[in-house]
């Protein structure tokens, strides 16, 4: 297999991001699409960057081949500044940086082959070099046999392959991800996702992937940020983001704010209230999950378990318990101090009286 990244100094980020800002220029005022980014995006990882529709995520991952320039602020590949480089430079070094699209961008009227070769025939390489490096990525994404195949003959799973093997085709060092599954069905998405890893494992490439999906974050991202109208408000290893989410949106994005309980939980204390319901958030390695017995001897009164999630991510178990307990005048601190070696966070969400 051949590794296509170059031998660099993993201490300095292959790409760093200082101050960005970005503006369109709207009907009425211009509009403030990307607020003081500041990244550090390390080599040879998977770096994931989410948010909603709108957030602003496509607009940074384009800034970062230039696809889209920037108002203010550097964005520095293996320390080259962007902005500082000529056009001659600027096309070398996007030559470095491979793209995949959410709508792969495959002409149709070509073959699977022709259309991952096109980019090194616009680039003049030799034809024997061409020949080469397709066969390699059409071996590498598992379409060797389709070589002659036409677009239209393909699953969009097998699409977006050869849009992945395209993008690998000129050997690059980065690998920009732009929405790469969600047009795809679930098991598609499995073996896109699997071949990234690959991808990332096998040839040292750096993977920028974003999405509005939480579950691809969580099954290949190394680290990510959370980034809500234009601004990151969240970042970290995955499964610290994961087992500790900060901010509204990142609850939201992970789902935790979607509760299916048999009962009406109220925001405050109500005179008929007879239990306050807890959400118990746990982080720890697999061989040591969280002691219910133990956990539960600690509440003075009885207590009832509603919801249990729990994931494996980055070897580490991380989970959430939604509970009952029948006491409406808890010593939160208290709790949190008794419990702090075995779950990470307290949150009183409500309080009910629920029927058991």
């Amino acid at each position: 297999m051949v590794s296509f990244g170059s031998h660099v100094d993993f201490s300095v980020p292959h790409i760093k991001i200082r101050n960005l800002n970005k503006y369109y220029d709207g009907q009425n005022q211009q509009i403030h699409a990307l607020k003081n980014i500041n990244l550090d995006i390390p080599q040879a990882k998977i770096f994931g960057i989410i948010g909603k529709s709108g957030a602003g995520k496509s607009s940074l991952i384009r800034t970062l081949n230039g696809l889209e320039t920037i108002s203010e602020g550097s964005i520095h590949i293996h320390q080259q500044n962007l902005s500082a480089l000529n056009h001659a430079e600027l096309i070398q070094i996007r030559q470095k940086i491979g793209m995949i699209f959410q709508h792969f961008n495959l002409m149709s009227a070509k073959t699977v082959w022709e259309n991952v070769a096109l980019p090194l025939k616009i680039a003049n390489v030799d034809k024997a070099e061409i020949e080469t490096r397709v066969n390699e990525v059409l071996a590498l994404v598992g379409l060797e046999n389709k070589a002659q195949n036409y677009p239209s003959q393909l699953s969009g799973g097998q699409k977006q392959r050869v849009g992945i093997a395209r993008a690998l085709v000129h050997r690059p060092e980065i690998l920009l991800c732009d929405e790469a599954t969600s047009a795809l069905d679930p098991e598609s998405t499995s073996v896109v996702l699997a071949l990234l890893k690959k991808i990332n494992r096998e040839l040292g490439i750096t993977i920028v992937l974003i999405t509005h999906e939480m579950q691809v974050i969580r099954e290949i991202c190394d680290q990510v940020v959370v980034i809500e109208h234009g601004e990151i408000v969240e970042s970290g290893q995955v499964w610290s983001v994961f087992s500790r989410p900060e901010q509204k949106i990142t609850q939201e994005l992970l789902n935790l704010e979607q509760l299916d309980l048999p009962f009406q939980i109220d925001a405050e204390l109500q005179e008929d209230s007879t239990h306050s319901i807890l959400k118990l958030r746990y982080e720890t390695d697999p061989k040591h999950s969280p002691d219910l017995t133990q956990i539960f001897q600690i509440f003075e009164k009885s207590v009832h378990l509603y919801q249990s999630h729990i994931d494996n991510i980055q070897n580490h178990l991380i989970g959430h318990l939604i509970i009952a307990t029948a006491q409406t005048d808890l010593d939160i601190r208290s709790l949190r101090e008794k419990l702090k070696h075995q779950i990470a966070q307290i949150e009183v969400i409500g309080y009910a009286r629920p029927t058991h």
